[in-house]
């Protein structure tokens, strides 16, 4: 006789603070965690960029070439190199062991809101206030794009890139106070795009891990799940408040949760499939303002005014216990 097979544990969610980072920067636009996750970036209003140790919350290097705050970085996959964009209108790719700066690009009419390499690194991709995606090849010393997207009717929020598609969001251009409210899908190798429409300025996209869905929140304070391939509503999460500012969202390292920052000083955390609260994390008493999810581990990143903080499953003493044990 067989017995069953036990019933597997729920994915555990990282709901106790590791480290406080204060990152002397101003206010930090954007947090992101590294390709592999060791390594964490903070973009600053100060017009610096910083590098930082994940496990030890040290500060390893900053990066200095800005002219205005700095809104968005990636990080290449072999972590040679850092792409980066800002409120000055440029892309700057850095080298990431001696903090130069390899390219700095102009060629955006605005404020430049996002930007992401391609998987192999050959290519830059920023989104801007101008209503553009433009495309950089990193590999030449080209100072002209080698491609613009300009489908976008008003500003490009926030862009991602998995293999040979890119999604973008728009959100609105602070001119005209138009609103788009697009979620637009290249396919880059095919040649076309794909556009869903969400009733609300859209502030973040990205793909689900299993590159099925697409996620999006947007400023009446939801986050939708949409079905890639035919645009299907998936799911609504709401419950957070997001009607000011561009804030992040995105989907855990499994798929199994959702995550959004707030303004109320939270981030929410909803289970996937049954569109329930499962964690509301308090971060602090003002805008979470960026967030980013560990690509293989339960570690979160938020971060808040001019500080970062790194959350884990369990508390530090805990984990280090466990270093210990083993």
């Amino acid at each position: 006789m067989a017995f069953p097979a036990p019933r597997p544990e729920p994915p555990r969610l990282p709901q106790h603070l590791l480290r406080t980072l204060e990152c002397q920067q101003g206010a930090v636009r954007a947090v992101r965690f590294n390709a592999d996750g060791n390594y964490l970036l903070t973009c600053g209003g100060d017009k610096s960029l910083k590098l930082w140790s994940v496990s030890r919350g040290a500060l390893l290097k900053t990066y200095a070439g800005h002219g205005y705050e700095v809104l968005d970085v990636d990080g290449s996959y072999d972590n040679s190199q850092l792409c980066s964009c800002s409120s000055d209108k440029t892309v700057i790719l850095w080298d990431v062991a001696t903090g130069q700066v390899t390219r700095k690009l102009r060629g955006h009419a605005g404020r430049v809101n996002c930007v992401r390499f391609n998987e192999e690194a050959t290519v830059m991709l920023s989104g801007s206030i101008d209503g553009t995606v433009r495309c950089w090849d990193t590999r030449s010393r080209r100072m002209e794009p080698i491609q613009v997207l300009d489908e976008a009717r008003d500003g490009v929020s926030s862009l991602k890139v998995v293999e040979h598609e890119l999604l973008t969001g728009s959100l609105f251009s602070v001119f005209v106070r138009s609103v788009d409210g697009r979620l637009r899908r290249y396919d880059l190798r095919m040649g076309q795009l794909h556009v869903d429409f969400i009733s609300s300025p859209i502030t973040c996209v990205c793909f689900s891990q299993d590159g099925q869905c697409t996620l999006s929140s947007s400023l009446d304070s939801a986050v939708r799940l949409l079905d890639k391939s035919t645009g299907e509503l998936l799911g609504e999460y709401t419950g957070h408040q997001n009607k000011d500012y561009k804030l992040d969202c995105c989907l855990s390292n499994k798929d199994t949760h959702v995550l959004c920052c707030s303004e109320d000083g939270h981030v929410y955390c909803w289970d996937l499939v049954e569109g329930s609260l499962a964690l509301k994390l308090p971060v602090g008493k003002a805008v979470v303002q960026s967030l980013s999810f560990h690509p293989t581990e339960a570690c979160l990143l938020t971060a808040m005014e001019g500080r970062v903080q790194v959350w884990g499953t369990e508390p530090e003493d805990a984990e280090a216990d466990s270093i210990t044990a083993e």
